[in-house]
Order: C-alpha cells, then sequence, then structure tokens
C-alpha cells in the first residue's frame, strides 16, 4: 500500500512541476499568445491611455501576431531592463522604440528597420537655449540605456554639459519643469507628443545631436524562430502599405 501512495505521490508530483513548465509564454511553452516588452512612456510609440498601453508600436506587435498566428500582450517595464527581461525569457519580443545598435545586437537578434527618426533638445519654454553652444556648464538629461544616452556623453565633451540620467521619459520632462535639469535629449517624434501635452515645454532640432545609430527594430532572443517569422510579415505590411496608415494614423492624426 506504501507503495501504491509513493508511486501516486511520485505521479502527482511530476504533473505539478509539467504544469509550470507549460506556463512560459509564446511557441516555447506551446501557447498562442506572446509577451511583448515595452516602456509605455514614448507617445506616440507606446503610452498608457487609462488602463490600456496604446501606440503605433503595439499596434504594430499586433497586426504582426494577426499575420504569424499569436495573440500579442503588452508588458510595460523600465527601458533599461528590457533585454534583460527579453533573454531571462520573461517577454518574447522588444517593441519600445529600440535601436538595434552593434552591442545590442550582441545580447538579442533584431528584425528589419521599420521606422527612422532623429533627436531633438527639448527645453523649458522661453529658456534662453537655443544651440547645443548654449547648453555649456548646463545639465542635462537623457533616458538610461538608449541611444540618446550614448549621443549625450559625445556632446556633453564637445559642448562642456553635465550629462544626467533617468529611467523614464516622463521623468526627463518633469525635471525640466521643475528646473532640475536644463535640457534633455529626446527622440523627435517622442518629444513633438510631449509638447502637445506640455505646454511649458519646447526644443529644436541640431545635425550634431542626430543620432550614430538610426532606426526601429524588433528585438528577439538569440536564434530565436519568431525572426523570421516577424521579419517576414514586416515585409509584407511595407509591401501593401500597413505600415503606412499606422504610420498617418499615431504621427499625423490621419485615418
Amino acid at each position: 500500500m506504501k507503495k501504491w501512495l509513493l508511486v501516486l505521490v511520485a505521479a502527482c508530483i511530476t504533473f505539478a512541476l509539467s504544469a509550470c513548465g507549460s506556463g512560459n509564454s509564446g511557441s516555447e511553452g506551446g501557447k498562442n499568445k506572446l509577451i511583448m516588452g515595452t516602456s509605455a512612456d514614448y507617445k506616440p510609440f507606446e503610452y498608457k491611455d487609462g488602463d490600456q498601453i496604446v501606440g503605433f508600436d503595439v499596434d504594430l506587435a499586433k497586426a504582426l501576431g494577426k499575420k504569424t498566428g499569436y495573440d500579442v500582450e503588452v508588458q510595460d517595464m523600465d527601458f533599461n531592463s528590457l533585454i534583460t527581461a527579453l533573454k531571462s525569457k520573461q517577454v518574447d519580443m522588444i517593441l519600445s522604440g529600440m535601436t538595434p545598435t552593434p552591442e545590442r545586437k550582441k545580447q538579442v537578434d533584431f528584425s528589419g528597420i521599420y521606422y527612422t527618426a532623429n533627436n531633438m533638445i527639448v527645453t523649458k519654454k522661453g529658456s534662453s537655449i537655443k544651440s547645443l553652444d548654449d547648453l555649456k556648464g548646463k545639465t542635462v538629461g537623457v533616458q538610461l540605456g538608449s541611444i540618446q544616452e550614448e549621443k549625450g556623453k559625445k556632446l556633453a565633451s564637445k559642448y562642456g554639459f553635465q550629462l544626467e540620467d533617468r529611467n523614464r521619459i516622463s521623468d526627463l520632462t518633469e525635471e525640466i519643469k521643475s528646473g532640475r535639469f536644463d535640457a534633455a535629449i529626446i527622440e523627435d517624434i517622442v518629444a513633438q507628443g510631449y509638447f502637445s501635452s506640455n505646454n511649458d515645454l519646447q526644443g529644436f532640432a541640431s545635425a550634431d545631436a542626430k543620432s550614430d545609430e538610426s532606426g526601429s527594430a524588433i528585438a528577439f532572443r538569440k536564434d530565436s524562430d519568431l525572426t523570421a517569422k516577424f521579419n517576414k510579415a514586416l515585409k509584407e505590411m511595407e509591401k501593401n502599405g500597413e505600415i503606412e496608415k499606422l504610420k498617418k494614423k499615431w504621427f499625423t492624426n490621419e485615418k
């Protein structure tokens, strides 16, 4: 009797472990659901509208998921933790205005580029800062882990300003409004989104502030079978005009 009881207990433990192991998202767990990691502070690419996370990247991910047979669930986190979350299988892919830099390519795989943008120097409205030369002795903010941070390091040594980082774009704009930062380096289309909801902010473009790297792409784990699937679907959306429609919807308010 004890022998059969032990067998039964062992079987229950095996079943429980098996059930726990099947909880992974994406193809590895055998489910048609993918977790998209993002930093929802990057309007109009991804931001919070009430309880929902919306934006260009969200619509793009869901459209690509539909074409490849997956439901997409969005998970918000700090930008600087996204690649770690992907590598540790907390998420299955990243859509967060992420540029495929050489350093990032060592850690994850990327799709083709789906959007290209430039940087802007954002200041408080009425600021006397009109050029990069005016930043000498000032404090400039950048988002931690972003390509703007790398660009900021180069500009800081050239133009003589102090660089500080924060986790989210909204943190940068609040620091500007409070007077703790004199300016911040933010992607242009994202900066325009903040201007529309913050009348006390302004900005200007500068050729010297343009990113050394350019373009946003989708990140996947190394050797993931999702990369080829999503690349194929991405090319289809580019060819049939679906991506252009999304750009008009989110960047020009056209439907």
